[in-house]
Order: structure tokens, then sequence, then C-alpha cells
């Protein structure tokens, strides 16, 4: 059986993407799925291609034991569509963008990241909001979405196994 594949998406590729892209990566790592599961992360825009993850995400990541340093911006491309079993949006906004860009039949999930949120206390956030304007709290509350819907995904996933 080959890898399932697991693509995270967002804007610029330097904040909520790749903190998703740590934290799921992380979670596969302690669960020794590594050789079961693949992931990456990209953005929808250009601006920050080959770039590392915005400081701040880095250091609140850093902070709960996420490690993101390796990680480069990459802009989403048409080949992504052959290859990930999920593309998982951190908003409505970038999944239209997906969604427009897709012109062949895609026979995987896509669709919000957050679809998979367990938590009711973040029942309210149907989104990742971006924190890229905001203060720590922004970064802080990204990660505890994050963690949320990884859990659950990971747990959907290792069920397909």
């Amino acid at each position: 059986m080959s890898k399932i594949s697991v693509l995270f998406v967002c804007l610029g590729n330097i904040c909520r993407s790749p903190t998703a892209h740590a934290v799921f990566q992380s979670m596969v790592d302690k669960q020794g799925l590594t050789d079961k599961i693949f992931v990456d992360s990209c953005g929808t825009g250009d601006w920050h291609i080959g770039r590392a993850p915005d400081p701040r995400s880095q250091q609140h990541a850093l902070e709960r034991g996420y490690q993101m340093d390796n990680l480069r911006a990459r802009l989403v491309d048409d080949n992504d569509f052959n290859q990930f079993d999920y593309i998982l949006a951190m908003d409505k906004q970038n999944l239209a963008n997906l969604k427009s860009m897709n012109c062949q039949v895609y026979t995987g999930q896509l669709g919000l990241f957050l679809d998979f949120c367990r938590n009711s206390n973040y029942a309210d956030y149907s989104e990742v909001p971006d924190p890229y304007y905001g203060g720590d709290q922004g970064f802080s509350l990204v990660l505890n979405l994050i963690e949320d819907a990884s859990t659950e995904l990971l747990r959907q996933i290792v069920e397909r196994l």
C-alpha cells in the first residue's frame, strides 16, 4: 500500500499551513506512522516562496514542541491534485482558490481542515484564522485549533490503514 498523503493549504504558507504541517507531522511521527503517511504544506499566493515560516509561528510552535524551521513556503500546483489524498484548506477563500485550480476530477478529499475539529470549545470556528496581523493570542489559537483537528484527522486516517 502506498502512503496516504496530506497537504495543508493557506494563503502564503508561512503561518497556518506550515503550523498544521509541523503539528500533524509530529503526531504522525509519534505514532510511528512516518512510513505510511506523507505530510506537506503550500500556499495559494506566491509572496513567500522559498521562505521559512513566520518567526512568530515558529516560536509558538516550538514552545509546544513542534519544529518547523526546516519548512519552506511553496506554491500549490496542479500536480498536487494528483499526488495528495487529502488537500485541506485553512479557510473558505483558499478552498475556493483550490477549487478554481482543479481542472481535472479530483478523487481525494478537498475541504476545510477545521471540518475535523471535535472540541466543542471551537464550535464557532469553521476556518483557521490568519494570525499574521494579530498578536500572540492569534498564534496560540491557531495551534489549539490545529492540534484538535489534527488529532481527529489522524484518527480517521489510521482507521483507513
